[in-house]
Parts: C-alpha cells; sequence; structure tokens
C-alpha cells in the first residue's frame, strides 16, 4: 500500500484525539462495556455459550467481593495499629 503525504487544498485534516491516560484496574463499569461490546460483535452463526457469560459475571463478582473484603480488612487492621500505639501492652512495650 502506498502512503499519502499530503491533503489536496480545500481538505481539511481529520482532528487529533485527545491523549488518554490508562487506568490501573478496571471495575464492574467497564466490565459491563466490554461484555455489550462482545455481544454486538459475536458471530451470529457461532453465539457464545450462555455458560460462559455466566462464568464471566460470576468471576467478576467473585474478584469484587474479594477486593472489597481486603479494603475491609486494611481498615480494620489500621485501626487495631492505632490502638495498639494508644494502649500499648506489656509485649509491645520493649
Amino acid at each position: 500500500m502506498s502512503r499519502v503525504d499530503g491533503l489536496p487544498a480545500g481538505i481539511p485534516a481529520a482532528p487529533t484525539a485527545p491523549a488518554r491516560t490508562p487506568k490501573g484496574t478496571l471495575d464492574q463499569s467497564d466490565f459491563l462495556s466490554l461484555l455489550t461490546a462482545q455481544l454486538k460483535n459475536q458471530d451470529p452463526t457461532k453465539p457464545v455459550d450462555n455458560l460462559q457469560y455466566v462464568q464471566q459475571m460470576a468471576m467478576f463478582s467473585q474478584i469484587a467481593g474479594t477486593t472489597e473484603t481486603n479494603s475491609k480488612l486494611d481498615g480494620i487492621a489500621d485501626r487495631l495499629d492505632q490502638l495498639l500505639t494508644r494502649f500499648p501492652t506489656p509485649a509491645t512495650e520493649q
């Protein structure tokens, strides 16, 4: 294929897209967007098995639950650290 270096006079160049910064993590909204795109673009003669969709959604729910649990455990650990510094026990007073 040949490359076109310039445009004829009177034809404006396409605007450049603004730079996007990538996300560090994906959330439920991103998952649903991907799932919707997958459904829109699948081959109608070879649809994806429903079991695969259910497995993907269950996996996402499990990951979301684990993330929430980890967040809560971090909060509990921080609170325990604060309590230990306020009320030291004989084992921590060395």
